[in-house]
């Protein structure tokens, strides 16, 4: 089995405002314990270091929560001694999440020079009633401000967040919002539908979405609209210029590898004699802190053969290229010949291309991906 590419995923849960349909693992708070998350996150990383053996991080991902409200302090002291307790390749992809209610020319400056050298900004409307019923602590204006401050940092590689299907939208307005998008000239967009989790406020007091077909409309609009304007779309919810796409989240979507540190975070590791183990760690921030419990992990296992089979394709089919037979083999430590039967099945309904050495969704297969995915789960 070939070890896959390494990457690292930090989190920092605070942010100001819970907005009404995150489920994300976020707690509002006006006193961030910088000093304290910061010692336990290199700590968190220096238990986690031996897992590697020495293995390169391709890609750092600095995910929330709100990453933006740390000061440009704590990030510097982060990323110092991320450097110290493990290998970072020269090529380093290093994002942050920023929102801009929190952004400002300085701070951006200093992420920079400790070492971000991408920024994914979460703008999520262009539309201030939008942004109001989305919960969203910041302004249109605040938005085209942190963009404007990206640039002047120096940030060539950076993306906007935006999502469409919002409450009382019609194709015109989804329209009007992406092009706002389109215009501020980012290397990257993820445009992605609001969808309803549960454990949300939104689904505890549902807004009036748009319909299925107004849905639809909006998507193939949009999808037209970035082709256009020289975005291409590489996986569901991803567009970017040539030579931008995240290598971070293509990992993941390779079956790649990622250390998770930070409270709730998530990490998957390959080993060199075939075993694959998920793990995560403690949700809860004071608890993940807590100086008499030094054991971060929530729970750990390793994937069984049937669920490597269905993981891989849950994550490699939301690319618009699929896979390769070489890479599924490579990654997963097993044969291409028990996949047949179920490739077989697929092509013949239309939902996957396959040749001798390719997979990949078709048009069909990628609006009902949940359905192809399940094909290659026992259960």
């Amino acid at each position: 089995m070939q070890l896959p590419p390494l990457g690292l995923y930090i989190h920092l849960p605070w942010c100001e405002r819970k907005c009404p349909y995150c489920d994300f693992n976020s707690h509002e708070t006006k006193d961030v314990p910088e000093d304290h998350y910061i010692r336990t996150l290199l700590e968190d990383l220096r238990k986690d270091a031996p897992m590697i053996q020495g293995r390169l991080v391709e890609t750092l991902f600095i995910g929330g929560g709100t990453p933006s409200l740390f000061s440009a302090k704590a990030i510097r002291e982060l990323m110092r001694g991320i450097a110290d307790l493990v290998l970072l390749a020269p090529t380093l992809e290093a994002t942050m999440e920023a929102n801009p209610g929190s952004a400002d020319a300085d701070k951006f400056y200093a992420f920079k020079d400790a070492g971000i050298n991408r920024l994914s900004l979460g703008v999520q409307s262009f539309d201030n009633d939008q942004l109001r019923a989305l919960g969203r602590i910041h302004t249109s204006d605040q938005a085209y401000a942190a963009i404007d401050f990206a640039r002047q940092a120096g940030f060539d590689s950076f993306n906007l967040d935006l999502m469409h299907g919002l409450p009382a939208q019609t194709l015109l307005s989804a329209k009007t919002d992406l092009l706002s998008a389109i215009a501020c000239k980012p290397s990257h967009i993820s445009w992605y539908q609001l969808t309803i989790e549960p454990n949300t406020v939104f689904h505890n007091r549902p807004p009036q979405l748009p319909v299925e077909d107004e849905l639809a409309d909006i998507q193939q609009c949009g999808e037209q609209l970035l082709a256009d304007n020289g975005y291409a779309q590489y996986e569901i919810s991803a567009y970017s210029r040539e030579g931008f796409s995240c290598r971070h989240n293509t990992n993941y979507w390779s079956f790649g590898d990622y250390l998770g540190i930070g409270a709730g975070a998530h990490g998957k590791i390959s080993f060199p004699d075939g075993r694959i183990k998920r793990y995560s760690k403690r949700r809860q921030p004071q608890e993940y802190m807590s100086i008499t419990s030094q054991e971060y992990l929530a729970s750990t296992r390793t994937l069984q053969r049937d669920e490597i089979v269905g993981e891989f394709m849950m994550n490699a089919l939301r690319l618009n290229r699929g896979f390769t037979l070489q890479q599924f083999a490579s990654r997963t430590g097993l044969g291409c010949a028990q996949l047949e039967p179920q490739l077989e099945s697929l092509c013949q309904r239309e939902l996957l291309v396959c040749d001798k050495k390719t997979v990949r969704a078709t048009d069909t297969g990628r609006r009902f991906l949940d359905t192809v995915i399940a094909e290659f789960f026992p259960h």
